[in-house]
């Protein structure tokens, strides 16, 4: 066939009566935006104009990887050919993580059942593919993370929002799910939580799994955040459920963001399932961090100075922002957020934030991204930069308001 053949049948296939045929689109792209991004990158557009911004939008540490890890990744790209790992990580960082088990919670994790991902992120959508199926059921505490419902939506899982509120600290509770009614097949817990920062108690969390285990829902438990508390430690799901999942992260107490490197403890009965999938849609996770974090856990030193200066933060922003008018805070227990009521305030969170990134030279995120329903009432204030950058925001926010 001719170059003119060819082109004219390639025509036809797109042309018909003159109108362009529309090509499908996937129902799974269709899911909110993850609102603190397009936060950060209004943030981006007022610095490129000259005007300074206080960042207090964004989850991560601004501190850098600890020199240990940055001593093991120059020494992995001079001496390891970096190529594909196992899919569920290299052996080291998978004893690594087992050995953190013991020597921080006390508990004894196989190795075996260490799976590492390409983040957290990574990790959710393992355990989600894993766990449950089209049409399951899976409930969740709202304000909490988006991703969790924007992924489960996308594989088209249902997602059963939980509202809660100071009453039970932003935490579920089993009366709140038996309150729902329906076979629930899955429940999310974050403890510290993002965005509130709030802490289940060692009898609460014990009494969310043996409610979890009575009713056949598997448990998913966030525990990106541990290592970042205040007055008492986090304590594992692990501890009280051996069939849970659990998730968590090199990025926030080891200050590793953009290495995109996390962890799940497995069930026995999903680890296989994981490890295929993780096989075709992963292939493995970055070598170079892995090498490179299997150094982290002998920097706790360096790591505990970032929660001394959260600490610090934290302290300042529970004095400073009911100055400026924010004085119905959640506890932040853990984490580096605080959760702000500002209904006295506005009744539009996006509106808001815009006009504080305007007119205080001040990013924060507003509680759309974390509850739907009610978030047009609430803010969230990430504490996770300098004491001097929380020091003047805190400034700015008491001058706007005043």
């Amino acid at each position: 066939m001719t170059p003119e053949g060819l082109a004219s049948r390639l025509w036809l296939k797109v042309y018909k009566d003159s109108t362009v045929l529309a090509l499908k689109n996937s129902s799974r792209g269709q899911v909110p935006p993850f609102v603190v991004m397009d936060v950060m990158r209004a943030a981006a557009e007022q610095e490129q104009v000259g005007n300074n911004i206080i960042h207090m939008e964004v989850g991560q540490p601004d501190t850098g990887a600890p020199s240990g890890v940055i001593a093991a990744a120059h020494n992995a790209l001079e001496h390891n050919r970096l190529g594909y790992t196992l899919a569920l990580g290299i052996p080291s960082l998978r004893s690594g993580i087992a050995d953190h088990y013991k020597e921080t919670y006390g508990l004894s994790v196989d190795a075996e059942r260490v799976v590492v991902t390409t983040g957290s992120s990574c990790g959710f959508l393992l355990a989600f593919l894993s766990a449950f199926d089209e049409g399951d059921r899976v409930a969740l505490a709202s304000p909490g993370y988006p991703a969790y419902r924007n992924i489960l939506r996308a594989v088209n899982i249902e997602v059963v929002e939980l509202p809660v509120g100071p009453e039970t600290n932003f935490q579920p509770t089993p009366d709140i799910l038996n309150e729902l009614g329906g076979k629930l097949d899955g429940l999310i817990i974050a403890s510290p939580s993002n965005p509130t920062g709030t802490m289940i108690g060692p009898e609460q969390l014990h009494a969310l799994v043996s409610h979890c285990e009575s009713e056949g829902i598997r448990l998913i438990s966030d525990e990106i955040y541990h290592g970042i508390t205040y007055d008492k430690p986090a304590k594992s799901v692990l501890s009280y459920a051996e069939d849970a999942i659990i998730i968590n992260s090199f990025s926030k107490y080891f200050s590793m963001t953009g290495w995109r490197l996390g962890w799940i403890i497995a069930p026995q009965d999903l680890l296989r399932s994981m490890e295929c999938l993780a096989q075709n849609m992963f292939i493995s996770p970055p070598t170079l961090s892995q090498c490179a974090a299997v150094a982290a856990f002998d920097c706790r030193e360096e790591l505990d100075r970032n929660i001394d200066r959260y600490t610090a933060n934290r302290a300042l922003l529970l004095e400073e922002l009911p100055k400026a008018g924010f004085d119905k805070l959640a506890s932040a227990d853990g984490a580096f957020y605080i959760y702000a009521d500002v209904s006295d305030l506005t009744n539009d969170s996006p509106a808001y934030c815009r006009r504080m990134l305007v007119e205080a030279g001040v990013a924060a995120t507003p509680g759309i991204d974390f509850d739907p329903a009610r978030g047009r009432n609430f803010v969230r204030f990430s504490f996770a930069r300098s004491t001097e950058d929380m020091m003047e925001g805190a400034r700015r926010l008491i001058a706007w308001q005043g």
